[in-house]
This record gives structure tokens, C-alpha cells and sequence, in this order.
């Protein structure tokens, strides 16, 4: 449903790993609740990787005690279909938690992709015609929200629609463009950017083959924006017996919550290595 992104593990020796994983996975959609096809790109990806029940990536390092756990959670904020009009157009119903009262808002207007059965699909999200609104004051009209939002896939009635493979609860999410800038690209900017980095710093952790003291769970856990961290929660209630130590992998960054949210890959190559010293920890 969603594209794979990975190099071999062979290239991760060729050039800096978390920032290419970072900007790897910023480009990803994986909505709260639809992370699956995220799950499979990572199960190609880390050695030894398996998914339980609640559909969290796992991978199991070393053995013995302590047992210690580290997690990042995959999923974002987003949309799904809410329905599918009989001339074709798409409302939607958002999904997972949001950090900002102007979340809405960044769809307005702007290319969006629908991930379904048949692969994606490209849309754009009406906007209100300059044409009738020449000459009328905005000042009284409402901000944009979830409710205001139809989608246009280029469908003139419900069967089209349907035949693009697109259905009722189809995750929708705004089209990503990774980008790199400042001084040597040390900043990545995109939608999302600071848990996904945080994310590539943990896999590159795992990909570097450290000496584990002890037993470390890496989980890349799902549905951590529902009405609790539900892959968290079900990891922790599954597990053989409790962990010593739970590290939740995270990184600090700018514009949180926007399409140009930033980190510092500088700060995601700093943890990766500080997630090795703590794997090895003793």
C-alpha cells in the first residue's frame, strides 16, 4: 500500500545512516492505526525483526537479565475517508491525536494522497471558488476544519471512486517532501520529522550491532496517538515479565505539529549513539 524506501544494509556503510534513514522515513505515511505497510519496511529491514499482536515492530537484543525495553512509536496524525459522495467526492474523518488547533488548515487546498487497495492515489482538497467569493469580507467566516474538507480524485460519481480502490476508512494524509537545507543539509524539515528521526536513530542503533548487556526489546510500536499508546501499553502487558528500564526514544524540534516541522540530524546521529552506550551499558 505505501512504497518502500530502504536501501540494503550493505549502502548503510557508504554514508551517514540516521540521516538517510531519517529522511527515509519522514517521506512515509504510516496514519494512526494503518501502519502496517511502515511494519513491513521495517521487518525488511532489521535483522531478526517480527511483529506481535498489536502489530508493533520488535526486535530482541542479546539475552538475560536486565531486560531492558527502548521505544519509538511510527504512527501520525491524519485522515481517513468519512464517505464518498454519489458524484465523487471524499470527506474525511481525522484520525490520532493533534498538537495544533491549526492541524486542519495545512490540508487546505493542497495535494493529498489516498493509500488504497490498488496502491495510492493522487487528490487535492477543495478550496471555496475565488470566483463567488470576489468581493465578500472573510473576516466573519469560520477557520477551515476536518468538516469543510472534499476531496477530488477525478472521480465524477461514487463508482469511480470505487474503482480506483478507494473505500470507506481509506487513510488520507498530506503529499511529503523531505527536505535538507542549512550549512552541509544538517536540518531536515517535513511533516512529522522529529519522531521519524528519533525512529532512524533507533533502527541505525540496532543496524550497528552493538554488544547488549543483558536483554534490549527495540520496539517500533503503533496506534500510540489513539485514546492511549495502545502498542505501548500491549507490549508492556505482554511481555514475559517486567522491564528493568523503559527508554523512550525522542528528539526535540522546531515548528512541531506543522508541514515544516525540524530537527537537527546533528542531535539524531547524537542519540543513535547514545542509544549503543546504553544498549552496552553494564
Amino acid at each position: 500500500m505505501l512504497w518502500s524506501f530502504f536501501p540494503s544494509v550493505a549502502l548503510f556503510a557508504q554514508g551517514p545512516v540516521v540521516a538517510s534513514l531519517a529522511t527515509r522515513f519522514s517521506a512515509i505515511t504510516a496514519v494512526s492505526g494503518y501502519e502496517q505497510s511502515f511494519g513491513d519496511s521495517l521487518l525488511a529491514l532489521l535483522p531478526a525483526a517480527r511483529r506481535d499482536r498489536a502489530g508493533n515492530v520488535v526486535v530482541t537484543l542479546g539475552s538475560g537479565a536486565p531486560r531492558r525495553l527502548a521505544a519509538c512509536p511510527i504512527d501520525e496524525p491524519g485522515y481517513v475517508v468519512g464517505n464518498i459522495t454519489a458524484d465523487g467526492w471524499l470527506t474525511l474523518r481525522r484520525v490520532g491525536r493533534v498538537t495544533s488547533p491549526l492541524f486542519d488548515q495545512r490540508i487546505e487546498g493542497q495535494r493529498v494522497t489516498l493509500f488504497g487497495a490498488k496502491g495510492p492515489v493522487p487528490g487535492v482538497v477543495a478550496v471555496r471558488s475565488v470566483h463567488l467569493q470576489r468581493g465578500r469580507t472573510a473576516a466573519g467566516d469560520p477557520p477551515f476544519t476536518v468538516d469543510d474538507a472534499y476531496v477530488d480524485v477525478g472521480a465524477a460519481s461514487r463508482e469511480d471512486v470505487r474503482a480506483l480502490g478507494l473505500e470507506l476508512l481509506t487513510p488520507v494524509a498530506l503529499i511529503k517532501r523531505p527536505q535538507r537545507y542549512g550549512a552541509g543539509g544538517v536540518l531536515l524539515a517535513a511533516p512529522g520529522a522529529t519522531r521519524r528521526s528519533a525512529c532512524a536513530a533507533l533502527a541505525a542503533a540496532i543496524l550497528s550491532n552493538p554488544k547488549v548487556t543483558g536483554t534490549v526489546v527495540a520496539a517500533f510500536t503503533v496506534e500510540s496517538l489513539q485514546f492511549e499508546d495502545v502498542g505501548l501499553a500491549a507490549l508492556q502487558r505482554t511481555a514475559a515479565a517486567p522491564f528493568a528500564e523503559v527508554n523512550a526514544v525522542s528528539l526535540q524540534g522546531k515548528y512541531t505539529g506543522t508541514p515544516v516541522e525540524t530537527v537537527s540530524l546533528a542531535a539524531a546521529d547524537s542519540l543513535m549513539r547514545k542509544l549503543v552506550s546504553w544498549m552496552e551499558a553494564r
